[in-house]
């Protein structure tokens, strides 16, 4: 049986729960990921150990063998012009994947997040599809600037 764990503001990881999330999804984002101290970062932010955060959540799932899941969202404090919430991160453990364990994340996120919700994926992904069915719909084309 899976379960969920939440972390905010309100209730923050450990350090060694914070190394965990973000050895897991070091590991389990593949090609998709970022270095660790970009996740670290991240976490950071949605759990406000940054002073300029505005906030978010970590969601894990798990069940009795350890972690399968796990997804950052950040506040974006945008509220109207830009969606309130960006989906960061996002990983399912390799061996959990196809048992339908993403699909639960995303859906108790949802569920969890205030406002609208924006993330990013690479075309090539095949988490793309299940975006697509809990209704994420491609509204722009994202442009960047590296300086």
């Amino acid at each position: 049986m899976n379960v969920f764990k939440l972390y905010n503001p309100n209730t923050k990881p450990t350090d060694e729960e914070k190394e965990t999330i973000i050895g897991f999804l070091h590991t389990h984002l593949e090609q998709y990921g970022d270095k660790k101290e970009d996740i670290a970062k991240c976490l950071d932010y949605a759990v406000k150990d940054n002073i300029s955060a505005q906030g978010g959540f970590v969601l894990v799932i798990k069940d009795k063998e350890g972690i399968k899941g796990i997804t950052i969202f950040n506040e974006t404090g945008m509220q109207g012009y830009i969606p309130e919430n960006i989906l960061v991160y996002i990983a399912v453990h390799h061996d959990a994947r196809g048992q339908g364990i993403g699909k639960q994340l995303m859906e108790k996120a949802i569920e969890l997040a205030q406002g609208s919700i924006a993330l990013h994926v690479e075309p090539d992904n095949p988490a793309k599809l299940l975006y697509e069915k809990l209704g994420f719909e491609n509204k722009y084309l994202e442009m960047r600037l590296q300086k």
